[in-house]
């Protein structure tokens, strides 16, 4: 199961996380996401459990205070596609109607 952690204070490091949760179950795997230009955390992150412990995490942490913040948890959504790169708007319009 892969859970969303939201609100996760700036200082915060992976290892940091992994012990959050360890108390449920064992952790799979955390990663805390950081900004691709600057390098720097962007506050919320991802945890991967077993369904049945991740559920217990849920129930547990969600609301609950980590470092001085408030983290939001609950089960992740499936990535969605951006519809990326060249070609996929860019607010040029249609230049087909210049002469």
């Amino acid at each position: 199961m892969r859970i969303f952690v939201g609100n996760i204070p700036f200082n915060a490091n992976e290892e940091e996380l992994r012990s959050l949760f360890e108390p449920f179950g064992e952790v799979q795997s955390t990663q805390i996401i950081t900004d691709r230009d600057t390098g720097k955390p962007r506050g919320f992150g991802f945890v991967e459990m077993s369904s049945e412990d991740g559920e217990k995490a849920i129930a547990a942490l969600n609301g609950k205070d980590f470092l001085g913040r408030t983290i939001n948890v609950n089960e992740a959504r499936p990535k969605v596609e951006r519809g990326g790169g060249f070609g996929s708007g860019g607010g040029y319009g249609n230049r087909s109607g210049r002469g």
